[in-house]
């Protein structure tokens, strides 16, 4: 293509590719809604089970639809022993998200699938990749540990199920609503890279396993997950938080990167960290540990300072305080990108429905060429040097 024949923007920055019913982002004032309704209160007055609903449906539940598809998600957690058996035949070395993109599309074998062609899917009924995206993370943790299967128990939350299958011992109530209200804080969040990935083999007409399985490796790329983990070792390089000051003027003047500081979206401070800090701030008094939650005030207090003395001011991100949740409630730093990925994979599975349900158009965008101009084939024996 030539420049004047269409709009040429690296990365997509700015190139509205389609419409969504599903997330608005209002990066300068610091909004985000799941169908309408702002994250905060989904988050400190829903569950992951009724905001998946939400989003696969379009509306929150009556009292009598909730009931059943909770009915509905709890009973397809338990994975089969094939299933387990892979999980835990994987590479010791390998990384949970290889494993987290190969079982999805091993799951899918033991679906029975709607027409590949047709737009119309099963996948609100089958509910596999997103319940059992889950067990699988537990599970994988387990296996590790060199621990066996723990079956899941269907009187738990979502998130309070996932520590029960990953620990085998039953959370503190409070942990199991700490666990759920994180897998809804990062259950959705618009075009993001691994939601587009989804969205583009969703478009092809590919099964919703292929899908998620292409999200899953977008997501597991260092400039999209694992942020929190970053964080996390930020942590515990600093140590504590009279270390902060000189570690800030050290890493400014290096010019390194303060992890969980910023988003390409957000010109003011993430609407997904204000409810993080307090889920940090509730376990922190919880468990009589405050050492992480102080060190990251201490950050985001000397880094602000900094950042608005340049005429830069920089907010923190979800993935600031997450890492420290997640490391209070026992999980290892190794599992925080897969948590994010099963926690994902309920709007990953709203956006590939939406994609075949709503005029689908499989995606084919034009590049601009800057190689070689028309030049003839030199055969072999005439080629000079």
């Amino acid at each position: 293509m030539s420049v004047e024949s269409g709009t040429y923007s690296k990365g997509l920055e700015g190139i509205i590719a389609d419409e969504t019913a599903i997330c608005r982002l209002d990066g300068p004032k610091g909004k985000l809604f799941y169908r309408g309704y702002p994250i905060e209160e989904l988050a400190r007055k829903s569950d992951f089970e009724e905001v998946t609903y939400l989003l696969l449906y379009e509306k929150l539940p009556t009292t009598a639809e909730l009931a059943e598809w909770r009915a509905r998600m709890r009973a397809s957690r338990d994975i089969p022993s094939q299933v387990q058996g892979m999980i835990h035949a994987f590479p010791a070395g390998a990384h949970p998200m290889q494993l987290l993109q190969s079982v999805v599309a091993y799951i899918s074998s033991y679906v029975e699938h709607t027409i590949q062609h047709s737009a119309t899917c099963n996948c609100r009924q089958t509910l596999h990749q997103v319940v059992q995206t889950s067990s699988v993370v537990a599970s994988c943790q387990r296996f590790r540990d060199g621990r066996g299967y723990v079956q899941p128990r269907n009187d738990l939350s979502h998130g309070a199920n996932f520590l029960y299958m990953m620990r085998g011992t039953e959370p503190a109530e409070y942990e199991g609503r700490i666990m759920d209200a994180c897998m809804v804080l990062h259950a959705e969040h618009e075009f993001n890279a691994s939601t587009f990935t989804a969205r583009v083999v969703a478009s092809t007409m590919s099964t919703c396993y292929c899908s998620i399985s292409a999200a899953m490796g977008a997501l597991f790329g260092s400039l999209h997950g694992g942020a929190n983990e970053k964080v996390l070792d930020m942590l515990e390089e600093i140590g504590s938080p009279d270390k902060v000051d000189a570690w800030m003027d050290k890493a400014i003047a290096e010019k390194r990167k303060v992890m969980g500081m910023g988003h390409r979206e957000y010109k003011v401070k993430d609407p997904r960290s204000y409810v993080m800090e307090e889920l940090l701030q509730e376990i922190s008094e919880k468990k009589g540990d405050h050492r992480l939650y102080d060190i990251l005030k201490e950050i985001e207090k000397q880094f602000r300072v900094r950042m608005e003395e340049k005429g830069k001011p920089l907010y923190p991100n979800v993935d600031f305080f997450s890492g420290a949740v997640y490391t209070l409630l026992g999980i290892p730093k190794i599992l925080f990108t897969p948590i994010f990925a099963m926690a994902r994979v309920s709007g990953w599975l709203a956006h590939i429905l939406e994609q075949r349900e709503h005029g689908n158009r499989i995606y084919r965008p034009e590049s601009l060429y800057k190689g070689p101009a028309e030049r003839p084939y030199v055969p072999i024996a005439e080629r000079l040097g």
